[in-house]
């Protein structure tokens, strides 16, 4: 005898495909979703806009305006330039001698123009102590060789290896600096060195026998003493000491030019 509410294990649920009421029930598993691509885990959609892909004025625009910002950005680069070259940083680009650049040195292009050619007289003087002091090194070496001993070489030497490249930096940078900034400061330190420097080059158009040793230097006095022994070594040494002079002149006029460029430039 079976009971009211006894469910009858032979009945059939029904169930009802097309019905989407919350009541109904299925025996079915739930589907999961499966994708469809090639390794069948974390597959994820990619947007292509087509509108990009045919679109040849949106690429156009994108070109013109990434030009614009590289343009932009090169004004900006070149305006910094200009900003430090008018504050006086000095730049580390060796340009200077072009066949073997060791100093940085563009007088056309950093100094103002009503003030360049000073700065060539000034640079002029600055080859001539270099040619000064080389030539008095050749002028020795021949004094050596006719026995006038290794002592003065060696002086010579000194006076070439710390003579070229001290002119450089404590007169002549410092008046490169100043024709290009107006430095007040930097033409004060070019006036002071500066006439230690025409100092130099009289006592060496003179060479006295007196601190340097008197032969090591292609003064008069010192033509005197070898001409007398050799002519050869004495014609050396009035060459040098013509050098001496001429460069000795050449910066008291560069002194007298450059001063009046300062007070005329301040009043």
């Amino acid at each position: 005898m079976r009971l009211q509410n006894d469910p009858n294990p032979f009945d059939e649920e029904e169930v009802n495909p097309f019905s989407n009421s919350a009541g109904s029930k299925s025996r079915l598993p739930p589907l999961e979703p499966k994708s469809l691509g090639f390794n069948h885990k974390h597959d994820a959609t990619v947007d292509i806009p087509l509108d990009t892909m045919n679109d040849p004025q949106k690429k156009e625009k994108e070109l013109a305006a990434w030009e614009a910002d590289l343009k932009r950005r090169e004004k900006d680069i070149k305006r910094r330039e200009g900003a430090v070259v008018r504050a006086g940083v000095p730049t580390d680009d060796k340009n200077w001698p072009p066949f073997f650049p060791i100093i940085h040195h563009d007088i056309a292009n950093e100094i103002p123009i009503h003030a360049q050619r000073l700065q060539y007289l000034a640079f002029a003087s600055w080859l001539g102590i270099v040619l000064c002091l080389t030539w008095n090194v050749i002028a020795v070496i021949v004094c050596w060789i006719k026995g006038g001993g290794v002592k003065i070489f060696f002086l010579a030497t000194i006076y070439a290896l710390l003579g070229c490249p001290l002119s450089y930096v404590l007169w002549y940078r410092p008046l490169y600096r100043a024709m290009r900034t107006d430095s007040a400061l930097n033409f004060s330190l070019f006036f002071v060195l500066y006439l230690l420097h025409i100092g130099f080059c009289i006592f060496a158009a003179i060479a006295p026998p007196i601190i340097f040793h008197g032969k090591s230097l292609t003064g008069i006095l010192a033509a005197i003493d070898v001409f007398s022994d050799h002519v050869l070594v004495g014609i050396f040494y009035l060459i040098g000491f013509g050098l001496f002079c001429l460069e000795s002149l050449l910066s008291l006029w560069v002194l007298q030019k450059i001063y009046m460029y300062f007070r005329g430039a301040k009043t």
